[in-house]
C-alpha cells in the first residue's frame, strides 16, 4: 500500500509538471503570435545612380563639356553618404544610425555598392522628406576608421585634415582638354580643407554638407520595405551658383580650401536629386 501511494505521488508530480510544461508552451506560442502580429516597422533600400543631363553616366569617353567648357570625361566616381535622417510631418527627425550603419561607399566601378539596404526598423507612417550627408562629418571622419579597402584607399591625407579629415568625401577621377586641346587628368577630389588664419597657423575647413532630396516625402507601411533611388547629376559639380574652370584649378583641388569652397557650394545647389519612390521587390 505504501509503495502504491508513493507511485500514485510520483504519478502526480509528473502530471503536474507536464502540464506546467505545457502551460508554458503556449504562452511561448502566444507571445510569438503577438509579436508576429504586432507592429514592426518598415525597411528602406537605397539605390544610387549616376547621370549626366538626365542621361546615365557614360565612363572612360571624352563626351561631356562642363558649363565653362572644358571637354571631359570620368573614369570613375567614389563617394561617401552619411547619415541619412527622415524628416517626419510633425517636426521631428529620425536619424537611421543603427548598429553604427551610418555611412556607405558608392563607387562607379563596384556594382554591388550602388545599393545600400539599410538595418534600421523604420517606423511606419508619413514623412515629409529625406536628408543626406555628402560626405562624412567631422567628429565621425576618423582616421582608420575603415580597416580593409575599398574603403580604406579613401584616406585623407593627414597634414590636409587633421583628426577630424579622416577620409575624401569624394574621388571623381577622369580627363579634360586644356586650352591647347592637350588631354591630361584631373582629379576633383573632395573633403576637409586647410588653409591659413590670420596669424598664419594652419586650421582645417570642414567641407561635407547636408541636403533635402526635393519631392522626396514618402508614407511607410508595417512590414514594407520602400526603394529610394539617390541621383549624383555629375554636371552640377561644375556650376550653379559658381562656374567651376578646370583649366583654373588644374589636375587638383585637395589642397586648395578656395576651390573645396565652390565646390561644396554647387553640391548643395542641385548636384542631388531623388529619382524615384516606390515598394521595393526583391
Amino acid at each position: 500500500m505504501r509503495s502504491n501511494k508513493k507511485r500514485w505521488w510520483i504519478h502526480g508530480v509528473v502530471m503536474t509538471l507536464s502540464c506546467m510544461a505545457l502551460s508554458l508552451t503556449a504562452s511561448l506560442i502566444i507571445s510569438c503570435d503577438d509579436d508576429d502580429n504586432g507592429p514592426t516597422g518598415g525597411k528602406l533600400m537605397i539605390k544610387f545612380e549616376h547621370q549626366v543631363a538626365g542621361e546615365p553616366l557614360v565612363l572612360n569617353e571624352m563626351k561631356y563639356e562642363n558649363e565653362a567648357g572644358n571637354p571631359f570625361e570620368v573614369t570613375e566616381i567614389q563617394w561617401f553618404i552619411s547619415d541619412v535622417t527622415l524628416h517626419k510631418t510633425d517636426g521631428s527627425s529620425l536619424l537611421l544610425d543603427y548598429d553604427d550603419d551610418f555611412v556607405h561607399y558608392i563607387d562607379t566601378n563596384l556594382p554591388n555598392t550602388l545599393e545600400w539596404e539599410k538595418k534600421d526598423n523604420v517606423p511606419v507612417g508619413d514623412y515629409q522628406g529625406i536628408a543626406i550627408t555628402f560626405g562624412i562629418k567631422g567628429p565621425k571622419n576618423l582616421p582608420d576608421y575603415f580597416s580593409d579597402p575599398p574603403e580604406s584607399l579613401m584616406e585623407w591625407p593627414y597634414h590636409m585634415g587633421g583628426d577630424y579629415g579622416g577620409y575624401h568625401y569624394m574621388k571623381l577621377n577622369g580627363f579634360w582638354r586644356n586650352l591647347e586641346s592637350v588631354r591630361g587628368a584631373f582629379n576633383f577630389h573632395l573633403g576637409v580643407g586647410p588653409k591659413k588664419d590670420d596669424q598664419g597657423n594652419t586650421i582645417f575647413v570642414q567641407n561635407w554638407f547636408e541636403v533635402m532630396l526635393p519631392n522626396s516625402s514618402f508614407s511607410l507601411a508595417d512590414r514594407e520595405t520602400k526603394e529610394i533611388t539617390i541621383v549624383m547629376n555629375v554636371e552640377n559639380w561644375f556650376t550653379n551658383p559658381h562656374t567651376y574652370d578646370i583649366n583654373e584649378y588644374d589636375e587638383g583641388i585637395m589642397n586648395n580650401q578656395d576651390a573645396q569652397e565652390i565646390s561644396k557650394m554647387n553640391g548643395q545647389q542641385d548636384v542631388f536629386s531623388l529619382g524615384t519612390i516606390k515598394k521595393y521587390v526583391e
